[in-house]
């Protein structure tokens, strides 16, 4: 036993079991440590102090680093200087330095002229791309802007109001951005579609806006540059039939139709006493249209002029500034109807005589025949007469409708006339212009449209133009 724990055998001891330990171990002859490592083998715990590793490359002892020793203050700290980088075989050869890494004596001036090559290429980059901007691309876009600011200002004259959230506006808006050449910005054409836009809405109104009579009124601007809230003074008025007016939205464009108004004919019948040159020559019948014209005298001109302002002793008299009244080649009401025209009663009054003679002579006989035919009569009071019951009404209505028509128009035939003849007449005008009708009575005139004209007129201008 003490034999085994001591690991002597014998070579001739045929019942020792063998020797497996390696061939370069060799026995310990310490039985207590032997005892220690069997114990440890036993536990599973080796001592690692005394363990070497079988296999693999010893690990070699890391120095322990040496002191730094601080240098005096007089002296300066010496940085070691960094490693440089290796560079492969053949490098500087590529680099431009001579063979065998030996530099050549004209590199440096090869260098300096790329570098220079390089920095007068950019500047003349730099150059030519100012002047492109400056001399062409900035005055085209100019250009294009000026295009699509003319264009846009032409949608909002034509699409205002009710057609201010119109489809076509949207899609010409589109078309006008989408444009990227002044010409193209151009070619989109904004009177088409406005005009087609505004002749719907207008007939869609055109049939809301009738009155019984099968009439509308017509409200235009004469400036159009005013407002939509435009002042009374530029505004004009004129009444038609729905059918003339639906032939007129059909002939108009946008340029007209996008500044007028159709609205329901509000009329009032005023009552007007004027002279015979106002009243058209007293050439006109009941059921004329007629329009109205305002005229201003060499007197009320003069009236209107300011006085002279007063100036205090030392000052110099300033001249009075003149005002001149502005004409205009419209209207101020435009489709007036005359619903009724009276003549002054002085026209009714007739004394007329007729006497036609004839003598005839033969041998001193003298034949002689003489006709004589008077009429005396006061219209007025055949009138009153008929109107009580005196007379046959259907005679002096037979013998008297239209007495100053007829009058008017027999003294248009025969070239002569009683020119200081009054007239009243009774006209249907819209509501807003009751008022300028009656402070502007002595300064007014009515005037026929030859498209609106009587008969007589159509029979005179058919006969002079054939």
């Amino acid at each position: 036993m003490l034999d085994k724990l001591k690991g002597s055998k014998k070579k001739n001891n045929k019942d020792s079991p063998p020797d497996l330990r390696k061939n370069g171990e060799k026995e310990s002859s310490d039985v207590g440590g032997k005892i220690q490592d069997l114990v440890g083998k036993i536990s599973g715990k080796a001592n690692k102090s005394e363990e070497k590793p079988s296999r693999g490359p010893v690990k070699k002892t890391r120095p322990m680093p040496k002191p730094r020793i601080k240098p005096k203050g007089d002296e300066k700290i010496r940085l070691k200087p960094k490693d440089k980088a290796k560079k492969p075989i053949g490098a500087k050869a590529a680099s431009g330095g001579g063979p065998f890494g030996r530099k050549l004596p004209g590199d440096d001036d090869d260098q300096r002229t790329i570098i220079g090559a390089a920095v007068f290429g950019l500047i003349l980059i730099i150059l030519v791309a100012s002047g492109y901007y400056f001399l062409v691309y900035a005055p085209y876009q100019e250009t294009l802007q000026d295009a699509k600011a003319t264009k846009l200002n032409e949608i909002n004259a034509y699409f205002k109001g009710p057609l201010a959230v119109d489809p076509e506006k949207q899609a010409l808006l589109a078309d006008i951005d989408a444009g990227v050449t002044p010409e193209q910005v151009l070619s989109v054409d904004v009177i088409g579609p406005a005009t087609n836009s505004w002749r719907t809405y207008q007939n869609q109104q055109l049939n809301s806006k009738k009155d019984p009579f099968d009439r509308v009124m017509i409200v235009y601007s004469t400036d159009p540059s005013a407002p939509e809230q435009a002042a009374s003074g530029s505004q004009k008025n004129v009444i038609m039939k729905a059918s003339d007016a639906q032939r007129f939205i059909s002939q108009a464009d946008a340029t007209v139709l996008a500044n007028m108004e159709i609205q329901t004919p509000d009329t009032v019948a005023v009552p007007i006493i004027i002279s015979r040159l106002q009243a058209a020559g007293g050439l006109i019948s009941v059921g004329n249209m007629v329009d109205v014209y305002l005229r201003v005298s060499p007197e009320q001109e003069q009236q209107a002029q300011p006085e002279q302002n007063e100036t205090e002793e030392g000052e110099e008299a300033q001249p009075a500034q003149t005002t001149q009244t502005p004409e205009s080649s419209t209207p101020q009401i435009s489709g007036a109807t005359v619903l009724a025209i009276l003549r002054a009663k002085d026209s009714g009054t007739i004394d007329a005589r007729v006497t036609r003679g004839q003598s005839f002579s033969v041998n001193e006989l003298i034949s002689q025949s003489q006709r004589e035919q008077t009429s005396s009569a006061d219209v007025e009071q055949l009138l009153r007469a008929a109107a009580s019951g005196g007379f046959n009404e259907a005679e002096t209505r037979a013998l008297l409708q239209n007495y100053g028509i007829k009058l008017s128009d027999f003294e248009r035939t025969s070239n002569l006339g009683e020119l200081d003849a009054q007239y009243l007449l009774l006209l249907e005008v819209p509501r807003e212009n009751v008022l300028f009708l009656i402070q502007n009575m002595d300064s007014i005139i009515l005037t026929v449209p030859t498209q609106q004209a009587p008969n007589w007129m159509i029979n005179e201008l058919r006969t002079i133009y054939g």
